[in-house]
């Protein structure tokens, strides 16, 4: 019933929504609390791609409404997500910093007929809670998994995992584990946190006496991230010679120098860095940072809600305004364009995004911390997905 309610509130409200002039485009994430710079991330980019394309779409004008979530949180998220479609009359729906976030509005969109496009959450399964999710960022699988024969290349043979123990981590640490194994190295011990730790100093001194070469790392970008790496700097593993390996998220821009020349050196494999270099990423690095307006806060959320703004865009073009989320999804099924990050494309099958993955090592250039690239694995999908 509660479906059937849901469905009928939208289309009393809507009317139809055919040709509307209007647009709203709904978008959740982390503008409070700890994670509040990803937020700011989020609404930087999609300020920038408004301030290069500006908002109107043919006839139709966008319009932005933001709600805030500040902590995962599965409840308040579908209240939030309900709340836009009914309340607000979004057409679309964008954001959602986390996961568990993601997962508790995919359950709505069907009823709504509104697609949502993904600018962070990172678990490959999203997609296959709805038809109508499409991501724009990327996987921690398509993130991780290029870093094992990164870490056998080096001659590095035995690694302690260590993940926050939710959907992302779990991925990132199936991703490592499984490059890693085929490619003839050993996993010591595999370690899940909780989402809430802080104090990082007990898991690693377990690292550093396990005999292991290398940790791999996964938290959610923010104070944790920030804390694990100067945590393993304190406890010695980096004097010790003890690699840190990653995905990009320990490493992200505003938290460089606060890690200071204790992370150069510091290897990570990502979708992108700020100082990637290309005239696409000049220009949205350029728009972003005015957006934002301190260019030491600029960091990758804000890439995916560039890009996801230009795949709401060719949604509403395709649709030529009428709410049809069935036909706004299946017209960007294959869409490929070049991001700031690089040439990018929408996978048919699945809707995750393909794009090249980069190894790069935290440098210091021209008196600055930047994570530099050092080598691009081209075209890559997600490793992690499965068929449902």
């Amino acid at each position: 019933m509660r479906k059937v309610a849901l469905a009928a509130a939208v289309l009393a409200l809507s009317g139809g929504m055919a040709l509307a002039d209007t647009i709203k485009v709904g978008i959740v994430g982390p503008f409070s609390g700890p994670a509040a710079l990803q937020g700011k991330n989020f609404k930087a980019g999609v300020d920038a791609w408004l301030a290069l394309n500006g908002n109107k779409v043919g006839d139709n004008t966008i319009e932005i409404v933001y709600r805030d979530l500040p902590a995962p949180d599965p409840a308040q998220s579908a209240a939030l997500t309900r709340d836009l479609v009914v309340g607000e009359r979004v057409q679309y729906l964008a954001g959602y910093y986390y996961t568990p976030d993601a997962l508790a509005a995919a359950p709505i969109l069907e009823e709504a007929d509104v697609p949502l496009v993904i600018f962070n959450a990172a678990t490959s399964s999203i997609v296959n809670a709805s038809p109508y999710v499409v991501r724009t960022s990327f996987t921690t699988w398509q993130t991780s998994y290029p870093l094992a024969a990164v870490a056998r290349e080096r001659g590095i043979g035995k690694v302690v995992t260590v993940v926050t123990d939710y959907g992302p981590g779990v991925d990132a640490e199936a991703a490592f584990t499984a490059g890693f194994k085929k490619a003839g190295g050993e996993i010591v011990e595999s370690i899940r946190l909780p989402i809430s730790t802080n104090d990082f100093s007990p898991v690693l001194q377990r690292v550093k006496n396990s005999g292991a070469g290398a940790v791999f790392a996964f938290l959610p970008a923010g104070p944790a991230t920030l804390g694990f790496v100067r945590s393993y700097v304190e406890n010695g593993l980096k004097e010790a010679g003890i690699v840190l390996l990653a995905p990009g998220d320990l490493t992200q821009e505003p938290d460089l120098a606060a890690l200071g020349d204790n992370a150069l050196g510091l290897l990570t494999t990502f979708h992108y860095a700020v100082s990637h270099d290309s005239p696409e990423n000049k220009a949205f690095v350029d728009a972003a940072t005015k957006a934002i307006g301190n260019p030491n806060e600029l960091s990758f959320p804000a890439v995916g809600a560039f890009d996801g703004m230009h795949v709401i865009a060719k949604m509403i073009e395709a649709t030529g305004g009428k709410q049809d989320a069935a036909a706004a999804v299946e017209a960007v099924k294959g869409l490929s364009w070049t991001s700031p990050r690089g040439p990018v494309s929408i996978e048919p099958q699945n809707r995750h995004l393909t794009q090249n993955i980069y190894l790069r090592e935290v440098a210091k250039v021209d008196g600055k911390f930047v994570n530099r690239e050092l080598q691009t694995f081209e075209k890559q999908g997600d490793p992690g997905w499965k068929a449902p």
